[in-house]
């Protein structure tokens, strides 16, 4: 019997929160560990503000500091990342939507290249798990009153 792997994991959340306020945080990446335990650090690479082209390496729980470049951006609207080994490449993208009461947010995580089956196999519960965190904690993070 075979068991085809699972190579794209997404999680959608709504959040009660204007689409700036979600971008504003979203797009700080450096401080992404504040508010999802799925990520231990995240150290930009460039200076200046996250956009197009900025690459960052990610330090997160269970796997191996991983470099990600930005590969498409859209100003307070969504992001795409891509992180690249031998043979595969890992595309998150993050994306906003405005709806009523808010905003929705689209996380999704794609393994592509030969290894991508045996890999999204091995890392398929974290992936999961931490897209789950990163969803709780930017709707959790957004949602909270400045005063």
């Amino acid at each position: 019997m075979s068991v085809k792997a699972k190579r794209l994991y997404s999680i959608t959340v709504d959040i009660a929160a204007p689409q700036e306020r979600i971008w504003e945080v979203m797009s700080d990446v450096e401080h992404w560990h504040t508010w999802t335990p799925s990520v231990r650090k995240i150290r930009r690479l460039d200076r200046g503000p996250f956009t197009l082209d900025s690459k960052v390496l990610i330090y997160q729980p269970k796997l191996p500091p991983a470099l990600w470049k930005a590969t498409a951006f859209e100003e307070g609207r969504s992001f795409t990342w891509i992180s690249r080994g031998p043979g595969i490449r890992v595309t998150a993208h993050h994306t906003i939507e405005p709806i009523t009461g808010g905003s929705r947010v689209m996380l999704s995580v794609q393994y592509e290249g030969i290894l991508a089956g045996m890999v999204s196999r091995l890392t398929a519960s974290i992936n999961d798990r931490y897209l789950g965190y990163e969803a709780e904690g930017l709707k959790k993070k957004c949602e909270e009153k400045h005063s």
